[in-house]
């Protein structure tokens, strides 16, 4: 009877402490925290994004991530979360519209986690972009210039030399000109939005936001203008119809086309001639694009600080980024996956390097809490500029 209480006794015990780990197991369990992120992108580009959030969950199984994923008219729905104050923990953003949010307080200062993030790992221009009033409020993922794309099949049809390193404004001119062949090619792109006339304006001397009454912007803007209207060498709208500069190229109705590192992954898989990349040419200030950069933030409201400068960090990490950079799709804020071999040793486009010599003579977007309304009103007085 002894040895039967004793045996009862043990199997209480080993059940009481079974039934004891089961609960605190499923308590555990029950400890899961949410952190909600928010982020537009392509469907290509969720292709790479969504792994990594997976991988990061396996990781760190005491946190689950709810990805919120606006692919269109992004930041006024995230105007509205945070008006409502149901902000997402982490919102991908970008310098042209951090200085809104920050400027409001609606996001953290990352400022004193520069141990976590270790911010000399990253291009000092790129946080620089993600600084407002000296203070960093998210943690840079790409930054982002404009490099001259070009077709050398058709360099090799008008037997016209390839671009060189540092070559100048007026061998750009020349070049555009033996490349122009109406009404089959023209030799340069042209866009109206102010992103891609920025360099002209700049390499020309501009220094802050363009004023159209400005004298430098005004100096600039007839540098562009000048393309179509005095040389004929890029496109009119009447000459592009429909199709996007990116679309003429592919056509091989452009010889050379302004754009960033955005459409590497497309031109990569659809252009059926040889291509390559050079930086923009040197005006009278020198060769100077403007430098936009996207990243991480966290929002002031988020109840889960902890979780989301986790996330971040996994995010931002040497590991992710070169996970990034392998797509071609941006060219990394982070100093080591920039100079990998994921970014560098690549066929498409063999001078890969340009994106990163770019970063040396560019500066950040000078930007204001008010610049879209800026640039909109910019784009209505060039409009009959550009379209004499």
């Amino acid at each position: 009877m002894k040895k039967t209480i004793i045996v009862f006794c043990s199997l209480l015990a080993i059940l009481l402490a079974s039934g004891l780990y089961i609960n605190n197991h499923h308590h555990g369990q029950n400890k899961q925290v949410t952190v909600q992120f928010a982020s537009w992108g392509s469907e290509s580009e969720l292709k790479i994004l969504k792994p990594v959030l997976k991988d990061f969950e396996k990781e760190n199984p005491e946190i689950k991530i709810d990805f919120l994923h606006i692919p269109q008219n992004y930041f006024q729905k995230i105007h509205l979360l945070i008006a409502s104050n149901t902000a997402p923990d982490v919102i991908f953003i970008n310098n042209q519209y951090l200085p809104i949010y920050a400027n409001a307080n609606c996001l953290e200062d990352l400022t004193p986690y520069n141990k976590d993030f270790s911010f000399d790992k990253f291009f000092d221009k790129s946080i620089q972009a993600m600084t407002y009033k000296n203070k960093i409020y998210a943690v840079p993922r790409d930054i982002s210039t404009l490099v001259i794309f070009y077709n050398k099949d058709i360099f090799d049809r008008y037997n016209v030399a390839y671009p060189k390193n540092n070559w100048t404004y007026d061998e750009f001119l020349q070049t555009a000109q033996k490349l122009t062949h109406t009404p089959e090619v023209y030799g340069i792109s042209f866009e109206e939005e102010p992103l891609f006339y920025l360099p002209y304006l700049m390499s020309f001397g501009l220094e802050s936001i363009p004023r159209y009454d400005d004298k430098t912007t005004q100096i600039g803007l007839k540098v562009y203008a000048d393309l179509r209207n005095k040389y004929h060498i890029a496109p009119l709208k009447t000459d592009s119809a429909s199709a996007t500069m990116a679309q003429m190229f592919l056509q091989q109705k452009l010889a050379m086309h302004l754009t960033g590192r955005w459409l590497v992954p497309k031109y990569r898989q659809d252009a059926k001639f040889r291509w390559d990349v050079a930086g923009f040419p040197k005006g009278s200030a020198g060769s100077i694009t403007p430098i936009d950069v996207s990243g991480w933030a966290i929002t002031k409201t988020s109840k889960h600080k902890k979780e989301a400068l986790k996330l971040i960090q996994y995010l931002s990490s040497e590991k992710s980024s070169k996970i990034y950079t392998q797509s071609g799709l941006i060219v990394p804020a982070r100093i080591d996956a920039a100079t990998s071999e994921a970014f560098l040793d690549d066929n498409s486009p063999q001078n890969a390097k340009v994106f990163v010599d770019a970063i040396k003579t560019s500066v950040p977007t000078p930007v204001s809490i008010d610049y879209r309304e800026k640039l909109d009103e910019l784009k209505k007085k060039t409009e009959y500029l550009f379209n004499k």
